[in-house]
């Protein structure tokens, strides 16, 4: 892990998985756990910090230097660091396009052929116009290059980078990592973008001027937004008594009720961030929205059937006792009425959609899956059927259901992994970079259907992939982009037993630090970002065998063993009177 990560993780982590924080006790009996403790993070305000402008007679290196010391200027702002920039210059200088951090910068050295400075940073990554976090810089973006020229007896800058450069740790200290939400293709489901947005007290203006700039051309066919472009944000969002009074500049046009519920939905999602939120209020131009009926007043906690974590979702666990599917809480798991629960099918694994209304297990040889209800009627008959929806594979893998009841399938097959997706009845395969035909141990899909996660596994080292999936306009799976691979150097040769999402933004990794005796459970962000690796290392002194993990806030997170479950919130043992394979969550 590089520098830049390690100094981001310890600042920006414990935001993304607060369903995984907390302090830990040691049970009494059973296993081990072993947890960082939890630190209650508050909104603190980071020292200001006066920006100092150029000075008469200073060297071409030196005017680079407070160039780049200039823009660690807080509260943020880049006035005097355009004061470095020749006069040309300063017009054309963007410093809100990107954002470029790094762990320490070299002494700015002069090019004695050309008269150029050069700074090479150490660790540098980037994020883009909204805050959404890119990545480390490539390795020829690693070292800038500023080009100089003399304006009125004074060394000027006469090109620089369209970024803010800043120190990694300056960073974290004054940034956070919040979600923006978009609709999927098809509207149906509100997915969240992370970006990193200044701490501070007009977190709702950006969090509106994020969403207003749109989820981007990067995200067709991924995400779409319902907020008309073109508007701009008023001066500010004021907030009185927990109303945020939106007021939008711009002509948005004439929109239906449907278009108005979306834009209110995105807006309540991403405000409830704000904790001195309670409702909106939106004007656009001159004239208040309102809902069917005159309201005018949303509440955040409105718009629940877009939940990305699905709306109603099942909150049960489910899994397999004795060959019958089982459900209900830890300890209390009960056969199901349905016919997976009475008759044993051969299963070695299961999955149960999201409404907990259909479940697909995966035959004992690896090669069939069959899907049928979870509960049955009485007297119905069709609840009581199982169909035989996949026949003739090679060794599937657990599958996983998402928001429109698409299984999702992985067979490991003698050339590699396929990825396979039914969707109204059908089958076909999705190609995946760096999955397809590839050794793969673990997949999942998000329930908002726009990302998965995979482990893949090559020369004994395991690497997680992180992607996108785009549909088309009728909200067919199309293909997966976007992909980025998470190696961890603190840790590697890594080896992953298993992986749960456990935020609609974050996923556990399973991984065993002594095999058979020590598993070590860690947190990543869906994008990648810092922000999400190690924000909880938790060690269980017990073989663990898989994770139950759940995007709902309210879902406790489970390490599942042998002979029961860890919370891994609170350590608390749970036992199982029977051994209970594949238990998980819906999805």
């Amino acid at each position: 892990m590089s520098r830049t990560r390690r100094v981001l993780v310890t600042a920006c982590s414990l935001l993304l998985l607060a369903g995984l924080s907390g302090c830990v006790e040691l049970p009494e009996s059973g296993p081990v756990v072993e947890t960082e403790p939890s630190v209650e993070v508050e909104e603190q305000q980071a020292a200001a910090i006066d920006a100092v402008p150029p000075q008469e007679g200073e060297t071409a290196p030196a005017i680079v230097k407070g160039f780049l010391d200039a823009m660690t200027a807080y509260p943020v702002q880049t006035d005097v660091a355009t004061q470095f920039l020749a006069q040309q210059a300063q017009a054309g200088w963007n410093p809100d396009d990107a954002t470029i951090t790094y762990a320490s910068a070299d002494d700015p050295t002069v090019d004695p052929r050309t008269g150029e400075i050069s700074v090479a940073l150490s660790d540098p990554e980037s994020l883009d116009a909204r805050g959404g976090w890119q990545g480390p810089l490539p390795a020829d973006q690693q070292t800038l290059t500023f080009r100089m020229v003399v304006e009125d007896g004074e060394y000027r800058i006469a090109e620089a980078p369209d970024a803010l450069i800043v120190p990694a740790q300056w960073f974290s200290q004054r940034f956070r990592q919040v979600s923006l939400y978009f609709f999927d293709r098809t509207s149906q489901i509100l997915v969240p973008e992370p970006v990193f947005v200044p701490r501070g007290r007009q977190l709702a203006t950006t969090l509106i001027d994020g969403l207003l700039a749109g989820p981007g051309e990067k995200l067709a066919g991924v995400a779409r937004s319902f907020l008309p472009g073109g508007l701009s944000v008023g001066l500010s969002v004021p907030v009185a008594e927990g109303v945020a009074e939106i007021n939008l500049v711009g002509d948005a046009g004439q929109q239906n009720d449907e278009v108005v519920e979306k834009m209110l939905a995105q807006l309540v999602w991403t405000l409830r961030q704000e904790p001195s939120i309670d409702a909106v209020r939106l004007r656009i131009g001159d004239e208040e929205v309102r809902l069917p009926g005159g309201v005018s007043e949303y509440r955040v906690d409105d718009a629940p059937e877009f939940d990305p974590t699905g709306y109603q979702a099942s909150l049960l666990l489910y899994g397999l006792r004795g060959g019958l599917l089982v459900s209900g809480e830890p300890d209390t798991l009960a056969p199901a009425d349905g016919p997976f629960g009475e008759t044993d099918y051969g299963l070695r694994s299961v999955a149960v959609n999201l409404r907990a209304t259909s479940a697909a297990g995966v035959t004992s040889d690896g090669t069939s899956v069959v899907v049928g209800a979870v509960r049955a009627e009485a007297g119905e008959e069709e609840a009581q059927r199982v169909e035989q929806v996949v026949s003739g594979a090679t060794s599937l893998m657990t599958p996983s259901w998402d928001f429109a009841d698409r299984l999702w399938l992985v067979d490991r097959t003698r050339t590699g992994a396929r990825v396979i997706v039914r969707e109204d009845g059908r089958l076909s395969d999705v190609q995946v970079p760096g999955v397809t035909g590839e050794n793969v141990r673990s997949f999942l899909v998000s329930r908002d259907a726009t990302r998965f996660a995979a482990v893949v596994r090559d020369a004994g080292v395991d690497r997680l992939l992180l992607g996108r999936v785009k549909v088309d306009f009728r909200g067919r799976v199309r293909r997966a982009v976007d992909v980025r691979t998470i190696t961890f150097e603190d840790t590697e040769p890594l080896r992953v037993t298993d992986i749960a999402w456990t935020s609609a933004t974050s996923i556990a990794l399973l991984s065993q630090v002594v095999p058979g005796e020590l598993f070590e459970v860690r947190t990543v962000a869906v994008d990648g970002s810092p922000a999400g690796v190690e924000a909880l290392s938790t060690t269980v002194n017990e073989q663990v065998v898989g994770l139950a993990g759940s995007p709902v806030p309210e879902a406790q997170q489970y390490a599942v063993t042998r002979n029961g479950l860890v919370d891994l919130t609170t350590s608390r043992v749970i036992g199982l009177e029977e051994a209970v394979t594949s238990l998980g969550y819906v999805g």
